[in-house]
């Protein structure tokens, strides 16, 4: 695992350990705190230990490292890196004997068209450096493992929220201007976004490593919820319902409709289990006032 203590890797690490697997994580240390079960190799995407993964062994190798700083990521220089790092990292595990590598991209690798967006009726257009670099590591990955008998799937992630999130990402920075008694003004309330709680993400990626199927999967719900419900759900449960006000000052959001057609990820077994009202309430009380 790569990005195994990271908000969406952790997810997927807990989920592998209670399934029994074994797991490896690359890190550039231990970390503390972390469950006793987990083996760390230290190291990273871009200086790998390759003697400790082969001493390990890997089956299944889930990529989910890449620099996701908000305010930062879309049009970070960093991202050009992760894609060579990725790329050259990728190459070399047919030789570990790997069979699986499921790695992480992105929504916003679509055209945004107004409807449900699918894996193959949905033309890609990726707007940012971000976006760009994940359309090529997967373009990089398809051609690069083809014949080398390792399988490859590809999770397109949507909009996770839940604890363990980046203090700035939407859920956790409404959560602190409603405990501070903020108006929260927004800009483009009928923006409308799938949002997706953490463990149902962590759920999503262990059906995808269990899985042989290849090719690229929506990791969503398939139901959108605009800023404006999102919000004022969130206010609600927090006992400020009166902080939120919806702008009407014409302002367009271009990814105004991003909602996943969730139907090649259900077909492998999975559906998401928690609903948007208790991974918001699970929110709320897992940061205390």
């Amino acid at each position: 695992m790569t990005g195994g203590t990271g908000f969406l890797g952790g997810a997927l690490v807990r989920r592998a350990l209670d399934a029994g697997w074994d797991v490896a994580v690359l890190s550039r240390a231990p970390q503390p705190g972390a469950d006793a079960r987990i083996r760390f190799l230290r190291g990273t995407v871009a200086e790998p230990p390759w003697q400790g993964l082969e001493r390990f062994q890997p089956e299944v190798v889930v990529h989910a490292a890449w620099v996701t700083t908000p305010g930062e990521y879309l049009e970070s220089p960093e991202n050009a890196d992760w894609l060579r790092w990725s790329e050259a990292f990728a190459m070399r595990l047919p030789a570990l004997g790997v069979r699986r590598l499921v790695a992480l991209g992105t929504c916003i690798e679509y055209a945004v068209t107004g409807t449900l967006l699918n894996e193959d009726a949905t033309p890609l257009g990726p707007a940012s450096a971000y976006a760009r670099a994940k359309v090529a590591l997967h373009r990089s990955l398809i051609e690069g493992l083809r014949g080398s008998g390792v399988s490859v799937a590809w999770a397109r992630i949507f909009y996770p929220y839940g604890p363990g999130e980046h203090p700035a990402r939407l859920a956790s920075a409404l959560i602190s201007r409603f405990r501070a008694g903020e108006v929260l003004r927004l800009r483009t309330p009928r923006s409308t976004k799938d949002y997706l709680h953490v463990d149902d993400v962590g759920d999503a990626l262990m059906a995808l490593a269990r899985s042989p199927a290849e090719g690229a999967f929506n990791v969503g719900t398939g139901v959108g919820v605009t800023v404006e419900a999102f919000a004022r759900t969130l206010a609600g449960l927090a006992g400020r319902p009166e902080l939120v006000q919806a702008d009407d000052s014409g302002v367009v959001d271009p990814l105004d409709h991003v909602v996943a057609d969730a139907s090649r990820l259900r077909a492998l077994g999975w559906s998401p289990k928690v609903s948007l009202v208790d991974g918001l309430r699970r929110m709320l009380e897992s940061r205390p006032s």
